[in-house]
């Protein structure tokens, strides 16, 4: 079984490793809300879903400043042979407030600074800095 997310993740590493201005990759909700609140976050520059039910592909256009890209690295956290789900108290910053942490909460996905503004917990997607 292959992980869709570890998957998106390694593509956006991997486009921006070689200075590509854009990747795509197969559309799902959840890519979706992550590519939203990355565009959202600044990491990336838009995200466009492309397509029609079946053939449908999220583009994301890259952030680059001087050649170096915006992200400088991306960690899977939860994984689908071992979830990692933490309460409201033990979700910390990421890179000293440098980066971002996605967690999906029972009100949908979001940033670990908007599940600690909500007072939610919830399962740790990635780390994004």
């Amino acid at each position: 079984m292959t992980d869709p997310i570890a998957d998106m993740l390694n593509r956006i590493r991997n486009a921006q490793a070689v200075g590509l201005p854009t990747v795509v990759i197969p559309f799902s909700k959840i890519k979706n809300e992550i590519a939203d609140i990355l565009e959202k976050s600044g990491f990336v520059g838009k995200s466009d879903s492309k397509g029609r039910k079946t053939k449908k592909d999220i583009e994301l256009t890259l952030n680059y400043k001087d050649g170096i890209g915006a992200i400088s690295g991306l960690k899977r956290i939860s994984k689908p042979g071992q979830r990692i789900y933490l309460p409201l108290a033990k979700i910390k910053k990421v890179k000293e407030g440098f980066g971002i942490s996605i967690v999906s909460t029972s009100r949908g996905i979001m940033t670990g600074k908007e599940a600690w503004r909500q007072k939610l917990g919830g399962e740790i997607i990635c780390e994004i800095w």
